[in-house]
């Protein structure tokens, strides 16, 4: 082969005088990555300004219903509490009758009072409980506020009052009508004002006669304003801002915060309605804060788009280089071949004009060996395929680890946990080879999940906790095999974020779906980050399990079902699988 090319090649190279490619490559590319940093930062830039102000509007939006629900969470606790005098039929009758003497000191001793201090003590509140009864047959017994020595407004009391304390007062003639398990009023009445507090007022209602709603007592549930809007608080907004509650007639029960009052037309106004009271929170957050939030993201966007320049170059200087390697590789092989090694060879992937040329050049050689390599390639890939249907059906780094445990387990002689895990693992290889079986049991898949579980609580003991939440409608309903282990075990190789992890297992009946749920509190995920998992046009590595599980869901059930992820970076991750239920066909027993 070397009569061929019997040239002064070397010669001829070394009197040639040109630009390298790579320094050709490398200049194209860097003025086209400063031109698409330009145009980028500009557009950006332009729609930057109502993309911030949407998006912040959306975080005081979202801080402002967490408020909501705190004080709405605070505010049904009492109502629940009140529930339990008003729907109580045995309590109201004993209400109702006369006694005197003993059988009226057993009814409040064991009884009314019993009762009341449990309604109280039920709410972890400083409540305030005042009972108005008709029946003045019981008892009064309440706390006077007039002395100088009994000036201690944070005590919580339970008081027992007759109605006729009240019948002259404003705030109880003027009650709305009562609608049965619905009536309740807020307002400051009595000493609230004095004592910064507010009361929940509500009848006690007997219903022995359907078509007359009777009114035996009203129940009062006072709770300092303080506590029960804790949550109001204008830090969570920003310096500067303000948040009101205001209650259905516009007045104002809670302030946080103070508002300049020369600026009001520099403020951003959001208000979140509280279910069942009829209450809003009214969020007036100074605009400056967008402007200043602005500000710095800019700033930070152009940081990046410098160090996108920067990193964009020496990108640039590694493909460029990386060319320049392809074509001296190309070169080089030209010269083993005109001196007769027909070995060597290049390997290209894709269709470029590289792999043209790699596989003519290839060509060269393969014709005087391509019985040998023809064997040797098809006796390799016959070994590959082997190798790579066995790893699809047994992980050897699991089945390593695990061994080496069970190796550490024998040799420390804890015979009991030794047992265990062997158990564990016979019963996670036989639920995942399955006969070969696609479609198993929900409880099956489960089986599988625990058992892998337990093995890995061996390894990463207290540091792993793991709560499995089931429901127990799930049992009749099949479901595609191996959707939850991959799960648990992407958590444990990359959601680490500490030296300990939690998982939350959960798999629901909601509606016609089966929704299995893998839940930690890890490193979580940017959006980018997800997003690159579902994209098929991504040939690596990264995300490949979660892909497969998708599309396999998705080829046996449809489109409309599959994997979707929920995370946020610091927090954690939720993994959510969604599948028809479709119950099992009980035609025979497997024995598996």
């Amino acid at each position: 082969m070397k009569v061929i090319w019997n040239t002064s090649f070397k010669d001829d190279n070394k009197r040639l005088k040109y630009i390298p490619i790579g320094y050709k490559l490398m200049l194209t590319f860097l003025i086209f990555i400063l031109l698409l940093v330009a145009v980028n930062f500009y557009i950006s830039h332009s729609m930057y300004d109502a993309t911030m102000r949407k998006q912040t509007r959306m975080n005081i939006q979202g801080t402002l219903m967490q408020i909501r629900d705190n004080v709405a969470y605070k505010v049904d606790d009492i109502v629940q509490t009140s529930s339990t005098i008003y729907d109580d039929r045995t309590f109201i009758q004993s209400i109702r009758r006369k006694e005197t003497g003993f059988s009226e000191y057993y009814r409040m001793t064991k009884v009314v009072r019993p009762k009341l201090e449990s309604a109280s003590k039920a709410v972890g509140l400083n409540l305030r409980l005042s009972v108005y009864f008709h029946n003045e047959t019981i008892s009064e017994r309440y706390q006077k506020w007039d002395t100088v020595n009994n000036m201690d407004y944070n005590e919580q009391t339970i008081d027992t009052y007759h109605i006729k304390r009240i019948s002259n007062k404003f705030w109880y003639f003027t009650l709305p009508a009562e609608r049965f398990n619905e009536t309740l009023v807020w307002k400051q009445v009595e000493e609230d004002e004095r004592d910064g507090r507010i009361s929940m007022i509500r009848r006690i209602v007997d219903m022995k006669n359907p078509l007359k709603i009777e009114e035996v007592g009203i129940m009062r549930f006072s709770v300092r304003i303080s506590e029960l809007f804790e949550s109001v608080d204008y830090t969570k907004l920003g310096e500067g801002s303000m948040l009101s509650v205001i209650d259905p007639y516009g007045n104002i029960v809670f302030t946080s915060g103070e508002m300049a009052l020369n600026n009001k037309q520099n403020y951003l106004t959001i208000e979140e309605n509280l279910p069942q009271q009829n209450w809003k929170i009214v969020a007036q957050v100074p605009l400056n804060i967008i402007e200043q939030e602005a500000k710095r993201v800019r700033t930070v966007f152009i940081a990046i788009c410098i160090l996108c320049v920067i990193l964009f170059a020496c990108a640039g200087f590694l493909v460029s280089q990386s060319f320049s390697k392809r074509i001296m590789k190309i070169v080089s092989v030209l010269n083993f071949f005109r001196e007769g090694d027909l070995h060597r060879r290049i390997r290209y992937r894709g269709k470029g004009e590289f792999a043209q040329i790699a596989d003519a050049l290839n060509a060269m050689g393969e014709e005087i060996e391509a019985l040998i390599n023809k064997v040797y390639l098809t006796q390799l890939q016959k070994k590959e395929a082997e190798l790579e249907m066995l790893q699809s059906q047994i992980n050897p780094h699991f089945l390593y680890n695990t061994l080496s445990s069970i190796n550490q387990l024998a040799k420390f002689g804890e015979t009991e946990k030794l047992q265990n895990m062997v158990v564990q693992l016979a019963q996670f290889y036989r639920l995942t080879l399955n006969s070969g079986r696609t479609m198993i049991p929900i409880a099956a898949e489960i089986d599988q999940a625990r058992a892998y579980v337990d093995i890995q609580k061996v390894k990463y003991g207290q540091r792993m906790e793991v709560i499995f939440d089931i429901d127990t409608n799930i049992w009749p309903y099949e479901t595609v095999k191996m959707i939850l282990q991959p799960f648990i075990e992407n958590v444990l190789k990359h959601a680490w974020s500490g030296d300990r992890i939690h998982l939350r297992i959960c798999v629901k009946k909601e509606g016609d779906m089966i929704v299995y749920r893998v839940i930690d509190d890890g490193l979580g995920m940017k959006p980018e980050r997800i997003k690159e998992i579902f994209d098929l046009q991504d040939d690596s590595h990264m995300g490949c399990g979660i892909r497969n599980i998708d599309q396999r869901v998705k080829l046996h059930y449809g489109s409309e079902y599959g994997v979707s992820i929920y995370s946020r970076v610091g927090i954690g991750t939720s993994v959510q699988v969604c599948i028809p239920a479709r119950r099992r066909k009980l035609l025979g027993r497997s024995k598996d």
